[in-house]
């Protein structure tokens, strides 16, 4: 709580340490508050002026950023700066007055262009339009379909009017553009014989003089249009120079919009108001050194444990784990009293993806690619997690590409063959190769399954211990435990490893172990019907978290055969001129295709069968107070 002439420079001051999130006020609150009223309207209109003045800038004189190019650094004190925004908001506005005039300019012009093409048809007539005859003869303008014979229509005409004429002013695919001339006695009869033929009355409204002269007055016209539109554009060209003036100020009005937001989340009575919200926890101490330097009281509290459901989450990373917050945001944030799965999920994570892709060349794309994008653009967020995703998944690759022998799959080999080099020239040592040892990768991703899943369960097991669940992780996870400890042991044993008979011994008590959890909370019948559902769900469920592992060894043998058909592709001819062009367009779409494939199928295993063993999800982002800006980068 604080009082009312301090609340703006406490919210700033907020927003410059950015880690409170201001909430909405809390219901219960025995006294008569209100929430306070901002300026978040003013300036979310100014803001959107600022970027429709950016468009036009880009619209009319476009700049071409540079390629992986880094935002402007700018300090905190700039963006907070209020000195600048005014001549900001004024060049915005004449941007907009500017281009607003060009439309206009554009309206009129297309209105007189039609005019011109309207009166085009009645060039060759001298007589002014408004002409409608003299006292006792009439003169009519209008036109008849070009498909009916002018001179048919004008004997016609005659007959029934034998005192008129008609000309021909000019004729168009569409239409004859004629004059009538006859009698005013007989004007109405010599109408209704030129109507039985399509005849219509040209209209010109308002127009006075004949069409020559209206169309060079016109034309006249359109050039002084056209000058002052160059001008506008002119206006608009020399104001675009000053854009980096409007992105500045866009992400000012961005400050402003949330401490505006933020403001309205605030409450009070005449002359105290007060601030509710959530705080990160280890910046407190900072937070405490802020606030005592204001007239204000505050308290800090742990949330209870019914408030579980709304408090947000904010993960903290190392720059391993951080990689994988995209992959986390892209599944759901874990709920407050959950656990953070990036650390548990990021060895995992990269080590699936570098075997599924396992090529070096491949992997150097990958780093290089990533360590040029951080040098570069100097990302933050969610562009610096793919960034770093991007960098260990490439060495991962390179890692496990070098252990299979893999460099654009077997490319040196068919580059050997072309250049005539002795056989095995080209062939690189491998520990395995996924063409030729499939089966053994198989087994080996199977195995790399039941560690990964076994992690997920003692990730559990230990977070039951922590809420004194010990008999659900007993007789869940630790039943299984003693179940997979046997059936190994009884494997052994069959194989005369072993001959003691222990294994057996330990299965059947796992497995007693395992129908006693599922069924210790039924009733009655429903108990041991659950021991059959418990056996289906175990053994269905296990067997099939397990064969999804097999993907793995799929995208690794896909990858390496697709690389090696490009590459035999290329080398049909023998000719390096050949093997070059198939082997880039080949490799680009097997690189691309594996790049997606392999993230999508290794986010599966994480997603489904990882975090089916221990993920609490349901986490609601942190949203704090902060700057946040567009077009620079604050330092």
């Amino acid at each position: 709580m604080a009082v009312r002439s301090q609340k703006e420079d406490i919210l700033t001051e907020l927003m410059r340490l950015g880690c409170v999130e201001v909430s909405e006020p809390n219901e219960s609150l025995d006294i008569a508050v209100s929430t306070e009223s901002s300026q978040l309207v003013t300036y979310r209109t100014q803001q959107a002026l600022a970027l429709q003045a950016l468009a036009i800038a880009d619209r009319y004189v476009p700049v071409k950023g540079k390629l992986l190019a880094a935002k402007p650094e700018i300090s905190i004190e700039q963006i907070l700066d209020e000195d600048s925004l005014l001549p900001a908001l004024e060049l915005a506005q004449s941007l907009v007055s500017a281009d607003e005039k060009i439309k206009r300019i554009g309206a009129d012009e297309s209105r007189l262009r039609g005019v011109c093409q309207s009166l085009e048809p009645w060039l060759e007539l001298n007589e002014p339009l408004e002409c409608k005859g003299t006292e006792h003869c009439a003169f009519v303008l209008g036109g008849l379909p070009a498909a009916i014979p002018a001179e048919t229509v004008a004997a016609a005409l005659y007959e029934q009017v034998d005192e008129s004429e008609m000309f021909v002013i000019s004729s168009d695919k569409d239409q004859h553009y004629i004059a009538l001339v006859c009698t005013r006695e007989y004007l109405g009869t010599a109408l209704e014989a030129l109507r039985e033929y399509g005849f219509a009355l040209a209209s010109f409204s308002g127009m006075k003089g004949a069409a020559a002269q209206i169309t060079a007055e016109t034309n006249a016209e359109l050039e002084k249009l056209a000058s002052e539109k160059d001008a506008q554009v002119e206006t608009i060209c020399k104001l675009s120079e000053e854009r980096q003036e409007l992105k500045l100020c866009s992400d000012k009005l961005n400050a402003k919009i949330a401490c505006a937001e933020a403001e309205e989340n605030v409450f009070g009575v005449k002359s105290t108001v007060a601030i509710e919200g959530w705080a990160l926890a280890r910046m407190v101490p900072e937070l405490e050194a802020l606030l005592e330097k204001y007239d204000c009281a505050y308290e800090f509290e742990d949330p209870a444990e019914e408030e579980y459901p709304d408090v947000p989450v904010k993960l903290r990373n190392n720059k391993i784990s951080n990689a994988l917050n995209m992959v986390t945001n892209m599944y759901s944030l874990p709920a407050y009293d959950g656990v953070d799965p990036n650390p548990l999920m990021a060895p995992f994570f990269i080590l699936f993806y570098g075997l599924m892709m396992a090529d070096m060349g491949y992997g150097l794309i990958m780093i290089a690619a990533a360590i040029v994008a951080l040098k570069k653009i100097k990302p933050k967020e969610g562009t610096l997690s793919f960034c770093q995703l991007l960098l260990y998944g490439g060495i991962s690759t390179f890692v496990m590409g070098a252990i299979t022998g893999g460099f654009f799959g077997d490319a040196l080999e068919k580059i050997g063959v072309i250049l005539g080099k002795p056989e095995g020239w080209g062939v690189l040592p491998a520990l395995f190769s996924p063409l030729n040892d499939t089966i053994y990768v198989l087994l080996g991703a199977m195995v790399l399954g039941v560690i990964h899943l076994n992690t997920g369960m003692v990730i559990n097991f230990v977070e039951k211990l922590k809420r004194k669940e010990v008999a659900s992780a007993i007789f869940e996870e630790g039943a299984l435990w003693v179940m997979l400890v046997g059936g190994v042991l009884f494997a052994l044993d069959k194989v005369g490893v072993l001959a003691n008979g222990i294994g057996k011994i330990i299965l059947i008590v796992g497995t007693v172990m395992l129908f006693y959890g599922g069924t210790r909370e039924a009733k009655g019948f429903a108990k041991f019907t659950s021991i059959f559902a418990t056996l289906y769900n175990t053994a269905t469920g296990w067997l099939g978290d397990i064969l999804s592992y097999s993907r793995i060894m799929a995208l690794m043998l896909a990858g390496s055969v697709i690389a090696s058909v490009f590459n035999t592709i290329g080398g049909i001819a023998n000719s390096l001129w050949l093997f070059i062009p198939v082997f880039l367009v080949g490799h680009a779409l097997n690189f691309a295709l594996n790049l997606l494939g392999c993230y999508v199928h290794d986010l599966r295993l994480q997603c489904l069968e990882y975090f089916g063993k221990f993920y609490k999800d349901g986490g609601r982002a942190f949203k704090p107070l902060a700057i946040k800006t567009k077009y620079y980068d604050v330092v």
